[in-house]
């Protein structure tokens, strides 16, 4: 029998080794879309990744007589658990092959791992923060993943499921073609939002976000928002200013409809950007020679055919009364001008029935379930 070694990638070697899983993995599968080396890189140091003020975060990989066969991330988000009580050990950015003692041993690892710090419950995948990938699939293997959420092989559902893991929520995606015309109901809700309401669409620009804080204005609202979700804790300010400097240059702000009220309050935000699925392909995990143009392209000069939606976010107190018809009463009309073809959601909880309404005049399919699993810790 062939041993396996599950060890921490603790030095650059490791972290090569660590990086190649996925591409050994992925090696020839076109639904699979590749984070940046560099990216994965940077999760692990304090300097870029600013959840580790809060967190414990430990990379390991799993070796088959020396060569990488799997891996797995620990994390112990101590403000998660503080906000609701709970003594859990996240694993996050899991990839093993076909052979059910690889996964078992990198699950095993990070059990003892979070056990030892006197976790009870490992549960995942989960990043630190609400915001990053999150969720096993465990449908839709056929469809092409994108830049904000994970993709994996069909055997992973059942390795956890033999493994003695079960069920905690899933989350669905929400795939819509783009009308040419904006539907008769958002149009009229959009009209009484703004007449009735006082209620009107801005598109920020850098002077907004960065000299007059309304950067800040939408990370707070999205705190405030999605506060009830599952597994969320507060983005601290050191969050939020890693994720103004690092991501809100490059969007397109066109494509992120914030709403204000009368007194320009920000009650209402949603982020979208065209897709770079395809063009992260072709990166295949590096920016150099050619991987930084091919980015470039599909985000100034010639769009991918589809949008990607990653979240919307309203004021608790102003749900349910109309504000996302103002956001797609904007977005459809510049969709078509970008010749966006269809648009998908990013993962929202399938028991979030307000949320998953809210697009029925769109004829939405619901796509790519994906799951969090959750088993107790326990020590032999």
């Amino acid at each position: 029998m062939k041993k396996i070694d599950v060890l921490k990638a603790d030095n650059r070697q490791r972290m090569d080794d660590f990086i190649k899983v996925a591409k050994i993995i992925y090696k020839g599968c076109e639904q699979y879309v590749p984070d940046l080396d560099s990216d994965v890189r940077n999760l692990f140091k304090p300097k870029k990744n600013p959840g580790m003020i809060f967190s414990i975060i430990q990379p390991f990989v799993a070796y088959k007589d020396e060569v990488p066969v799997g891996r797995i991330v620990g994390i112990i988000n101590s403000k998660a658990n503080d906000t609701w009580k709970r003594k859990n050990v996240r694993f996050s950015m899991i990839e093993f092959i076909d052979d059910l003692e690889v996964s078992k041993e990198l699950i095993d690892t990070v059990c003892k791992w979070g056990a030892d710090q006197g976790m009870d419950t490992i549960h995942g995948p989960l990043g630190i923060t609400d915001f990053d990938k999150e969720g096993m699939l465990v449908e839709d293997f056929n469809m092409m993943g994108s830049i904000n959420t994970l993709y994996n092989p069909e055997y992973y559902p059942r390795h956890m499921e033999k493994l003695g893991f079960s069920k905690e929520v899933d989350w669905v995606q929400i795939h819509i073609n783009i009308p040419q015309e904006i539907p008769g109901r958002y149009s009229r809700v959009a009209q009484y939002a703004k007449e009735q309401m006082g209620l009107r669409v801005i598109k920020v620009n850098n002077d907004l976000v960065y000299r007059q804080g309304y950067g800040k204005k939408v990370f707070d609202l999205l705190n405030e928002a999605y506060a009830p979700l599952f597994g969320f804790s507060k983005l601290s300010d050191e969050q939020i200013d890693h994720f103004l400097h690092t991501y809100l240059k490059i969007i397109d702000k066109k494509l992120i409809p914030v709403v204000v009220n009368a007194q320009n309050e920000v009650v209402g935000v949603a982020i979208t950007m065209g897709s770079l699925s395809k063009s992260m392909r072709k990166a295949n995990g590096s920016l150099f020679p050619m991987g930084w143009y091919h980015l470039l392209k599909a985000l100034k000069w010639k769009p991918e055919d589809n949008a990607e939606m990653l979240l919307i976010a309203v004021r608790p107190d102003l749900q349910g009364l109309g504000i996302n018809a103002l956001f797609f009463d904007d977005l459809i009309p510049i969709y078509n001008s970008y010749g966006f073809k269809w648009a998908e959601t990013g993962p929202q909880l399938e028991d979030n029935i307000r949320e998953l309404s809210q697009w029925k005049p769109l004829k939405p399919q619901l796509v790519k379930r994906r799951r969090c699993y959750k088993k107790d810790i326990t020590t032999d």
